[in-house]
């Protein structure tokens, strides 16, 4: 049974410390997995709840980094698309101090901690229950040992660069409601990081899929734009 910790304004005086402050620490403890947030109930110490069932350690066995990033680029473009939508001024700040700690991580180690927080938040922007633990259960594979050792061994100065600017991209487009901007900026991302990490060809053609905000505006549109003649 994970234990909840006390509200944060009692955590807060029990520690000593400001409310910045004590949001800044329990950010990192979010990031590293040691801690995690429910809203409405609390904090909780220890990592997140997948499935309720879901043994990361059996699932990193019966998968691999490739089959991981291709779930990624399934969903995580469409997250980003909804988040552009569903995103409050406090998650859309919350996601931008989430990109200047990634900015200021000084090894790979930080940069993956901040990384995986800057994704999460985005997801948990999106407001969507099943897009949520479909997105916990691949980001929990990240913290395997497989992956980390995977990701150090191509992450350079020059891609690290790459990545920041691609952050900064997706969330730009996010804070500007800007739904088709975010999937394609997240969908480039996950693109190079596939390439980088499998030394898969950056020119194999994506399929062409539909995007939720495509979708959202079809059904928004009035019924008689929708239909194409009498027949």
């Amino acid at each position: 049974m994970q234990s909840r910790l006390p509200p944060e304004r009692e955590l807060a005086s029990q520690l000593g410390l400001s409310r910045s402050a004590l949001r800044e620490g329990l950010e990192l403890l979010e990031a590293e997995g040691r801690i995690w947030r429910h809203v409405g109930k609390g904090t909780f110490v220890g990592e997140r709840p997948v499935g309720g069932s879901v043994d990361l350690n059996l699932l990193s066995e019966m998968t691999n980094p490739e089959e991981v990033v291709e779930v990624r680029l399934l969903f995580e473009p469409l997250i980003a698309g909804l988040a552009a939508l569903r995103a409050t001024p406090a998650e859309i700040a919350h996601m931008e101090h989430l990109l200047e700690k990634g900015e200021a991580a000084r090894d790979a180690v930080a940069w993956e901690r901040w990384d995986a927080a800057l994704h999460r938040a985005v997801a948990q922007a999106a407001r969507n229950k099943l897009l949520m633990a479909i997105f916990d259960a691949f980001n929990g594979m990240r913290r395997q040992a497989a992956w980390g050792k995977l990701r150090g061994m191509v992450l350079t100065a020059d891609r690290l660069s790459l990545y920041r600017a691609h952050h900064r991209e997706y969330v730009a487009a996010i804070a500007d409601r800007d739904g088709p901007r975010a999937e394609l900026a997240m969908r480039r991302h996950l693109q190079m990081v596939r390439d980088n990490m499998l030394g898969q060809t950056a020119m194999r053609p994506e399929p062409v899929q539909p995007t939720l905000t495509a979708v959202a505006k079809v059904r928004r549109a009035p019924a008689e734009k929708r239909v194409g003649g009498t027949g």
